[in-house]
């Protein structure tokens, strides 16, 4: 006789209902405390079992089933809501002695009106740019999400708000038979899970005033955001400015299955709409249920399930809480998300709310504003430039308009593709953004603001420097100028040369350039080397001190390594890590002008971009004739070749990486990083490429090719963690 189970089977409504509890407080580690106890497998198993019950049996589906995140049909339109209490914003400080005055304002009226409560105890937070978003529960059932709209009234987008699965559809209450709810610890028959209730959790609140009303941000991380960006345009569509406007855009899409499939999150901070309710016998008590401090208040809100910012920090010092927001200033970009300032409140919520408000603004809590990255002005005309290496680049002239605490007043458009996909024009209100120092470019167009007058960008056929008709090289975007004679090259192949990255001729800007070109001194860099100081004396500016200085650094010059020679000769995609690895392969300048095609892309770390263009420079007979003038003047560095390098050691080891855009740091410094760890960086995507890691504004041409040859692209943020193997 076979051995019956001792474990009863469960019905359909007990097993779902089960599930449910198990797969939400799951979600709830993962998402809130970080701190999941099961794998991602077996998370699955739970979610597709639920699935498959509910869809055997829908009339068990509830509306706090986890399984109702994935959207549903096209809505109409949006509802339009009234807020519990008007969602405002707040005044703004932006620096220390703003923040300092801000404190004395509520001195002086704390004395005036004789409240109660302490000033010298506050909470920061971060100022999330993102989309605030106001949620409403009913007996701890999550029922309606509305975006802040004009602060009164805000449109509905519940359905959407369900596809973020870091929103509680059900709060975590306990209430009097809570331990007959709780997920017990499964049995091997039931997936072997761990136990998910940790003895270390803080007691969840036993009860809640209903509704309920919490106001949060939602938001999508900088990681995300590129990823999203990069597969938008990869399929020809419309692509957004800023992480902002891609969450805004994401939460208000009629289609929620459009939402569920982009990577949203949210954190929140307080509650809206409760006013001291009147108990049975008519009197007017405090609500006992909601903590009355802030810091009291993220605990209780992380208790019920909601993601609350692990970076917000209570202070009962001013001065230390406006050191922590300028730290902040300095480092918000080693964030996940996209800040534009810190929040400074006061702790004691009922203080808070006796302070009142000046206009629209609550006096118990201020924005420590960080400086502008993004701002909005007038696109006047275009003007092109030219690089050394011949492409043409279009450039913004603007209205000036002050960025970061500079004054903008050109910006680059990146090249016509770019500006023909973003459909930017003359007369255009346009997004000027920059990321630490990274150069200020053109995001996008306000098309709100046009006007009809404006006119769209046409690309130049003819060099505007010198009548040749404009080339285009195969597989990229730039419009180039193939005239090796252009004097549009000229200033800027000198100005490479001399820069500190090359021959570090200290003295010899981009201003001298020009006036040793206008002066007929200098036709390429080796004329740099016959200069005499008694030329140099006539020209503006020009005294003997100074004349002196620049022959001297012309002269030290020679004695600068192969390495920044290779740099300074200015070959296409030849950078600071192919010229190191030519320089070692060969040995001597020389040597490099008898390179093959093949031979160059056996090199480490070498590409076939980089060979054909070196192949390419190699066979000029113009590339010849200036080298061999170079030598005649002194400049032949040589030394030791080195084929054969030890074999890397370190977390990067058998990597290769390609970086592409701005960085938190010059991508000089990156690279040493990463070749310290045992990786390599190379100039060009190829096959044997890693990975490519893609910063602010990147190269079009390493997008593509790394899309083509389907190279994994990563953001700075996920190379640094797995340098750590996290």
């Amino acid at each position: 006789m076979a051995k019956q189970s001792s474990k009863p089977q469960l019905a359909p409504e007990q097993r779902a209902a089960e599930l449910r509890q198990w797969v939400n407080e799951h979600s709830y580690r993962y998402n809130v405390l970080d701190d999941p106890v099961i794998s991602d497998a077996e998370y699955d198993a739970l979610m597709n079992e639920l699935r498959g019950i509910e869809t055997e049996h829908p009339e068990l589906l509830t509306l706090d089933s986890p399984t109702q995140r994935v959207g549903g049909a096209v809505a109409e339109g949006f509802v339009k809501v009234r807020h519990p209490q008007p969602i405002l914003s707040l005044a703004n400080a932006f620096d220390a002695e703003g923040v300092k005055a801000w404190r004395e304002r509520l001195a002086r009226h704390v004395a005036q009106n004789n409240l109660a409560g302490t000033l010298d105890d506050f909470v920061v937070e971060p100022k999330i740019d993102g989309l605030t978003v106001v949620l409403t529960y009913d007996n701890g059932l999550f029922v309606q999400g509305a975006t802040r709209g004009d602060g009164v009234i805000g449109e509905d987008v519940t359905q959407n708000l369900r596809t973020l699965k870091g929103l509680p559809l059900r709060l975590r209450t306990e209430t009097t038979d809570d331990a007959a709810q709780k997920p017990r610890r499964p049995t091997t028959e039931q997936n072997s899970l761990s136990s998910v209730v940790s003895a270390s959790e803080p007691r969840r609140p036993s009860s809640l005033p209903s509704p309920l009303s919490v106001r949060g941000e939602a938001y999508m991380t900088l990681a995300a955001f590129k990823k999203m960006n990069e597969a938008l345009q990869a399929a020809g569509e419309k692509i957004y400015a800023n992480p902002r406007n891609f969450a805004a855009g994401s939460l208000r899409q009629l289609d929620s299955r459009i939402t569920a499939s982009r990577p949203l999150h949210i954190f929140c901070y307080a509650i809206v709409g409760r006013e001291p309710a009147p108990s049975a016998d008519g009197v007017v008590a405090d609500d006992d249920h909601l903590p009355k401090m802030q810091w009291d208040l993220l605990t209780f809100l992380k208790q019920l399930g909601f993601p609350v910012s692990d970076i917000s920090k209570r202070f009962a010092n001013l001065d230390e809480a406006i050191a922590y927001c300028e730290d902040y200033a300095k480092t918000r970009d080693t964030l996940a998300f996209e800040i534009d300032g810190m929040v400074i409140k006061l702790n004691d919520l009922q203080l808070a709310q006796g302070l009142g408000f000046v206009g629209k603004d609550p006096r118990g809590a201020i924005a420590f504003k960080f400086p502008a990255r993004e701002t909005t002005t007038l696109l006047k005309e275009v003007k092109v430039t030219i690089g050394r290496t011949g492409n043409l680049v279009p450039n913004a002239v603007l209205e000036p308009v002050s960025l970061g605490g500079t004054t903008i007043s050109n910006a680059t458009l990146h090249n016509y593709d770019d500006v023909a996909r973003k459909d930017i024009r003359i007369g255009d209100r346009v997004m000027i953004k920059r990321a630490g120092d990274v150069i200020p470019y053109v995001a996008g167009p306000v098309v709100s603001a046009r006007t009809g007058a404006e006119q769209i960008i046409v690309p130049p056929t003819r060099c505007p420097f010198c009548d040749t008709p404009i080339a285009k090289r195969e597989g990229e975007v730039a419009l180039i100028c193939p005239n090796d004679e252009c004097p549009g090259k000229v200033d800027r192949a000198i100005g490479h040369f001399a820069g500190r990255g090359s021959m570090d001729i200290d003295g010899l800007g981009i201003k001298i350039v020009a006036q040793l070109i206008d002066a007929e001194l200098v036709h390429d860099v080796a004329d740099l080397y016959a200069l005499t100081k008694e030329e140099l004396l006539p020209l503006e500016k020009f005294a003997e001190k100074k004349a002196q200085k620049l022959i001297e650094a012309i002269e030290a010059s020679k004695q600068q390594p192969l390495t920044r020679l290779i740099i300074g000769l200015g070959i296409r995609h030849i950078g600071e890590v192919a010229a190191d690895a030519l320089a070692n392969y060969y040995g001597s300048i020389d040597a490099l002008l008898q390179a093959t095609p093949d031979e160059i892309q056996e090199i480490d770390g070498v590409g076939p971009t980089i060979a054909e263009s070196v192949a390419d420079w190699v066979k000029r007979e113009t590339t010849h004739d200036l080298v061999e003038r170079l030598k005649q003047a002194g400049v032949n560095p040589t030394q030791p070749v080195r084929r054969a390098p030890k074999e890397p050691v370190g977390v990067f080891a058998g990597k290769t990486f390609v970086l592409t855009g701005g960085m938190s740091e010059p991508r000089e410094r990156i690279a040493e990083w990463v070749e310290s760890l045992g990786g390599k960086v190379s100039d060009s995507v190829s096959k044997k490429t890693s990975y490519v890691v893609v910063g602010e504004s990147p190269g079009a041409s390493k997008i593509s090719k790394a899309t083509q040859l389907t190279v994994p692209m990563i953001g700075e943020d996920e190379l640094r963690k797995m340098a750590v193997g996290s």
